[in-house]
């Protein structure tokens, strides 16, 4: 989840899918031979276009999804990132559109229930990262 602070709100980058219609933080499947950190940079970068900093662990989902006969179970682990480069606008094409969102409208748009519980368990990790660095 990446997130940035404008003024006095949070800020987090959403991804979108026309058809089927999905809005929903950045995720992807390890390469072969990947670590969970070295799959969140690399997927963040190309679905979104921004280089990223891995703050914190948040937490993981786990969910069924089937492709024509075959059912599969996924578990997808979600850190807690800050932007340090690149543009959205240098996003792959898998989604139609990546935006920031303030985080009660980004709130109200992810389409998965399981994708909001990752973005209100950052709420507070977030809070301990920016007390921890005004205080360094």
């Amino acid at each position: 989840m990446v997130h940035r602070r404008v003024e006095d709100r949070h800020e987090i980058v959403i991804v979108h899918r026309r058809a089927p219609v999905l809005w929903a933080l950045p995720k992807g499947t390890p390469d072969s031979g990947e670590t969970l950190e070295e799959t969140a940079l690399r997927e963040t970068r190309e679905e979104t276009g921004l280089e990223v900093q891995i703050e914190a662990p948040i937490s993981s989902i786990h969910y069924f999804f089937v492709r024509g006969s075959t059912r599969f179970h996924k578990t997808v682990h979600f850190f807690l990132m800050r932007p340090v480069g690149g543009g959205l606008e240098r996003h792959d094409e898998e989604f139609d559109a990546v935006r920031w969102a303030p985080v009660p409208e980004a709130l109200a748009l992810l389409t998965h229930a399981t994708e909001r519980s990752i973005v209100e368990a950052a709420l507070p990790i977030i809070e301990r990262v920016e007390t921890a660095e005004a205080t360094a």
